[in-house]
């Protein structure tokens, strides 16, 4: 046991000042500023785009497309990250993304646009993976809540700036909305460079393969998945041979995954991380609140333009509520996480709270007041600042620190998977809910449309612009679809609340670094600790049998039998202590060993 003290202990893994990990931390929200500006700023403008380029039915696939390669991409940026680094790699992601800005904004019709979101969700997997990953490298969990606060705060400032700047944006004769996807130029130029100069990550060495066929099962089943939900119901039938096709082969890939998974050997999602309970619980919580989150997110435009007639501009400042109540419901439940250690109650409330706004969401109407609106995405904003942070956070918390790059990104991807389907399955029920309502109005109110057809919608503007009874009919056609849209959120909510309530609340960990190894003692502290105990054995054996408190404490040392306290005291002085004693005795004085032990030199 002496023996192994002395193996060398490993380099310490380095601690990050304060002022450090502010430093990398400007260059993460820069980067995630400029992606999560993209999004927001697209959401206010899709109206408009969609109206000019025509296809409603595809309205979902303009955001599930760049959901759907964010998800399937999030896991394997992870891994690359372990191979390549954090830096380049973080850096990549963004190229990659203000790359496929300019191409969006070049589109001349669905078709590109929806395939330019696709390569730009590439981009964005990789920013919002790495941000955590790296965060999670440099901050350990006891302090990590009150640095996910500021990543808390990005997201707000984005989910602000984003809708009003495409407002702006799409309001703006000499500018319209293809400037949407150039103005994240500029801001990702700065990004890069700020990233270059204040991102220092020591170099790690792993040994690390790319799983490619994991990678490509998962995205295969993932796909699948989103074709069926968007497709069924429009292209074709729910019961038809494409239906019975796209579920056939989103599980026979999930099958294969799973297998792959199994023998590769750097799995992009580690078969061990599912029998982590944490890891499994927070990413079902996470599938459900990326559902309800990015689905509410997507659609609340559509009626606050279509349904309330207002402007890009002024239905960005109506999530304003939303995101102010998301931040400080961030940054103060992060705070008080690092003040107590305390971490579950936040994202139990948090989901319980997402559902009630959801609900009273889903009870707006034509005439409903601006305050109403306001104070219901508030609400919403409330649940998800509570609980979005905190589901990585215990996440990370609980897995291995070999495991850190891998639970993040697994975390992060069923968030985006449950983002990507939401929106598409969402998509496919106000699309299928829009025509049934608009076929009933049209038949109550005795109306025929010319052709004998649908009522053609276009942008917002141009649904204002419909003759009045028509108007009628289209707005509340959206506000029956929408009701459902939200309603059908809230049981998503409480299945997300029913999961976090199973999760064990781990202590966070004070460090990043794993447990040093035991230092080896030197001679001096041999040599006392040996002699120590040999004191304590001879005062033990010279003891008259009076009760003292070292005879009792050497006594309990031995098992509990029918002799008395002495008589066992004395027992471990002879079979544990004196042994032990000439043990570090002898290690301390190699060359006297013959001293030690009483023996004659040779």
């Amino acid at each position: 046991m002496v023996a192994q003290a002395h193996a060398a202990a490993p380099p310490a893994k380095r601690t990050y000042t304060h002022r450090e990990i502010l430093e990398v931390m400007s260059g993460l929200m820069l980067a995630m500023l400029t992606s999560m500006i993209s999004t927001s700023v697209v959401g206010t403008a899709l109206p408009t785009i969609v109206g000019e380029l025509g296809g409603q039915d595809q309205y979902s696939w303009v955001a599930s497309a760049t959901m759907l390669t964010m998800t399937v991409s999030t896991p394997l940026w992870g891994k690359l990250s372990d191979l390549f680094g954090r830096k380049l790699l973080f850096q990549t992601a963004l190229g990659l993304f203000v790359s496929a800005s300019l191409v969006a904004g070049l589109s001349q019709d669905m078709g590109q646009l929806i395939a330019a979101r696709a390569v730009q969700g590439l981009g964005v997997g990789g920013l919002s993976a790495l941000s955590q990953v790296i965060l999670g490298d440099i901050v350990s969990p006891r302090e990590r809540g009150r640095y996910s606060g500021y990543m808390g705060a990005v997201f707000g400032i984005s989910t602000v700036a984003g809708p009003l700047l495409g407002g702006f944006i799409v309001d703006a004769d000499w500018l319209g909305w293809r400037w949407c996807f150039y103005v994240v130029v500029p801001f990702a130029a700065v990004a890069f460079v700020v990233i270059q100069k204040v991102l220092r990550l020591p170099p790690v060495k792993r040994n690390t393969s790319i799983d490619i066929w994991g990678a490509t099962t998962i995205t295969a089943s993932a796909s699948a998945l989103m074709l069926l939900l968007t497709l069924g119901g429009n292209e074709f039938e729910w019961n038809s041979f494409w239906t019975y096709f796209l579920a056939a082969t989103a599980l026979l890939m999930l099958a294969l995954s799973v297998l792959s998974e199994r023998t590769a050997r750097n799995p992009i999602l580690p078969p061990r991380l599912f029998r982590n309970p944490t890891f499994v619980l927070t990413s079902l919580a996470s599938l459900f609140v990326g559902m309800a989150m990015f689905g509410a997110m997507i659609y609340l435009p559509q009626y606050l333009q279509i349904v309330k007639g207002m402007s890009p501009t002024n239905s960005g400042l109506m999530t304003l509520p939303m995101v102010v109540a998301l931040f400080l419901s961030g940054v103060i439940s992060g705070k008080i996480v690092t003040n107590t250690g305390k971490w579950k109650i936040f994202p139990v409330a948090g989901l319980l709270i997402v559902a009630v706004g959801l609900f009273m969401l889903s009870r707006l109407h034509v005439d409903s007041s601006e305050w109403l609106i306001g104070f219901d995405v508030a609400v919403l904003g409330v649940g998800l600042g509570l609980s979005m942070q905190m589901l990585i956070l215990a996440a990370q918390n609980g897995s291995e620190l070999r495991d850190m790059a891998s639970t993040t990104s697994g975390v992060s991807f069923f968030r985006s998977l449950g983002g990507a389907v939401g929106v598409a399955a969402f998509g496919a029920i106000l699309t299928g809910r829009l025509k049934d309502e608009m076929t009933t109005l049209i038949a109550e109110a005795g109306i025929k449309v010319r052709g004998g057809g649908d009522i053609k919608l276009g942008s917002p503007d141009a649904i204002q612009a419909l003759p009045g009874p028509v108007k009628n009919i289209v707005l509340e056609a959206f506000t029956r679809g929408l009701e459902t849209v939200f309603m059908v959120g809230v049981p998503i909510a409480l299945l997300g609340f029913l999961a976090t309530l199973f999760l064990k609340e781990l202590p966070l960990r004070g460090s990043t670094t794993p447990p040093a190894e035991p230092q080896p003692l030197s001679k001096d502290d041999l040599v006392l600790a040996g002699l120590l105990l040999e004191l304590v054995a001879q005062r033990v054996e010279r003891s008259n049998g009076e009760p003292s408190a070292l005879l009792t404490a050497v006594a309990r040392m031995a098992p509990e039998d029918a002799r008395s306290e002495r008589e066992r005291a004395r027992s471990v002085a002879q079979t544990v202590l004196r042994p032990t004693s000439r043990a570090l005795l002898a290690q301390a004085t190699p060359a006297q060993k013959d001293l030690v032990t009483g023996g004659i030199p040779q």
